[in-house]
C-alpha cells in the first residue's frame, strides 16, 4: 500500500488492474485503517477516473453475494450520497411510490456516512431486519413489490471500510461505487449523482452496460432531483435539463427538504411522504424522483403520465400498504 500512496500523492492514476487488487487486498484486510483513510482522501481531492472506477467496480461484484431475482426486472432508485444536503429519505421514498405503482424494486442501500440517516437508518426505525435470504427478498418482491439489501451483507469491502467511513464522515468513493454494485445487477436504475463531473462519468461508465438507466444531478448540488433549481438527466439516448416550473412543480427552498436532526425525525418526515401528509415540497420531491424512475422503466410512457402515476400511488394509499406489508415481512 505504501508504493502505491506514494504513486497517489504524485498526482498519479491508478490502472483498472491496481484498483481491482487494492478493493481485494480491502476485503482481505491486508491494509490498517489508517492507509484505508490515506486512500480515501486521495479520492476527496480529485475525481476518480473511468479506470479507477470500472477496476473498484469490477472487484466489488466479483467478490459480491450474488443474489439472482432477474425475474421480476426490477429497478434500484439510488444516489450516491455525499452532496452534503442532508436531505430526508427521497429516494427511499420514491422506492415505496415506485412499488406501489406496482413495479418492483430492489433497493441497494447503507447507513448514511454524510446525513442524519441513510436508507439502512430509516429502515432500522421502522424495525427492518436485513436479510440474505434469497426467499425472503422473493417474496417481498411478491407480495409487496419491494426487496432492501443492506449494502455491507452482499459485499465484505463495504463492510470492511464500514467504521473507516463513518469515523471520517465525509464522502468516500465508497459513495461512487455503491450504486454501480447492486449484487442483483438490476436491468433498471436511476441514479442521483451530486456533481456534473460524477454524471459524466456515470453516464459513460452505463453506456458500456446492458442497464437501462437514467442518471440525475441538481445543478445545485444534489445527487437527486430536488427541485431547489433546475435538474439534469441523462440516459442512453439523450440528454436534458428540465425545471422544476415545465413540469408543473414548485420550486423550493433546500431547508424544506430537510432531513431533521435525528433518525427517528427522519423517519417521521418519511412516514408523513407515503401517508400523504407532507408537506407540499416534501411530496412533489419524492414524486418527481418516482416519475423519473417509472420513465427508465417505462419509456414510452410521457413525464406527465409518470408523474400521474407516481402521485395516484400516494393519494391511493398503494404506496403506504406496500410499506405497511414490506415492514410486516422484514420484522
Amino acid at each position: 500500500m505504501k508504493q502505491i500512496l506514494y504513486k497517489l500523492f504524485e498526482h498519479h492514476y491508478l490502472s483498472r488492474e491496481e484498483a481491482y487488487t487494492i478493493l481485494h487486498n480491502i476485503a482481505q484486510g491486508h491494509y490498517n485503517e489508517s492507509q484505508i483513510a490515506s486512500l480515501i482522501t486521495v479520492f476527496l481531492m480529485r475525481n476518480i477516473s473511468v479506470e479507477e472506477l470500472c477496476g473498484f467496480r469490477e472487484a466489488l461484484l466479483e467478490m459480491r453475494l450474488p443474489i439472482d431475482l432477474s425475474a421480476y426486472e426490477p429497478i434500484d432508485i439510488v444516489g450516491t450520497g455525499g452532496d452534503g444536503k442532508n436531505t430526508f429519505n427521497i429516494s427511499t421514498a420514491a422506492s415505496f411510490i415506485v412499488a406501489g405503482a406496482g413495479y418492483p424494486v430492489v433497493k441497494h442501500g447503507n447507513y448514511g456516512a454524510t446525513s442524519i440517516s441513510g436508507a439502512s437508518q430509516v429502515m432500522e426505525q421502522h424495525g427492518v431486519k436485513f436479510t440474505t435470504s434469497p426467499d425472503l427478498l422473493r417474496r417481498s418482491l411478491e407480495e409487496c413489490h419491494m426487496a432492501y439489501l443492506h449494502a455491507p451483507l452482499f459485499n465484505p469491502a463495504l463492510k470492511a471500510v464500514a467504521p473507516v467511513r463513518k469515523a471520517l464522515g465525509v464522502r468516500t468513493f465508497f459513495n461512487m461505487l455503491g450504486p454501480l454494485v447492486n449484487p442483483t445487477l438490476p436491468p433498471y436504475q436511476l441514479l442521483g449523482v451530486y456533481n456534473l463531473p460524477l454524471f459524466r462519468l456515470y453516464t459513460y461508465a452505463y453506456q458500456h452496460t446492458n442497464t437501462q438507466f437514467t442518471v440525475v444531478h441538481s445543478l445545485d448540488g444534489y445527487d437527486e432531483i430536488s427541485l431547489t433549481d433546475s435538474f439534469k438527466i441523462a440516459t442512453k439516448d439523450h440528454e436534458k435539463i428540465y425545471t422544476p416550473e415545465s413540469l408543473g412543480l414548485g420550486r423550493y427552498r433546500p431547508e424544506e427538504l430537510s432531513g431533521g436532526n435525528s433518525p427517528e425525525e427522519a423517519a417521521r418526515i418519511f412516514d408523513a411522504v407515503l401517508e400523504g401528509r407532507s408537506t407540499q415540497a416534501q411530496r412533489e420531491v419524492a414524486l418527481i424522483n418516482a416519475a423519473f424512475a417509472i420513465l427508465t422503466r417505462c419509456p414510452e410512457k410521457s413525464i406527465e403520465e409518470c408523474i400521474a402515476i407516481a402521485t395516484e400511488s400516494v393519494d391511493s394509499k398503494r404506496a403506504l400498504a406496500s410499506l405497511k406489508r414490506f415492514i410486516e415481512l422484514n420484522q
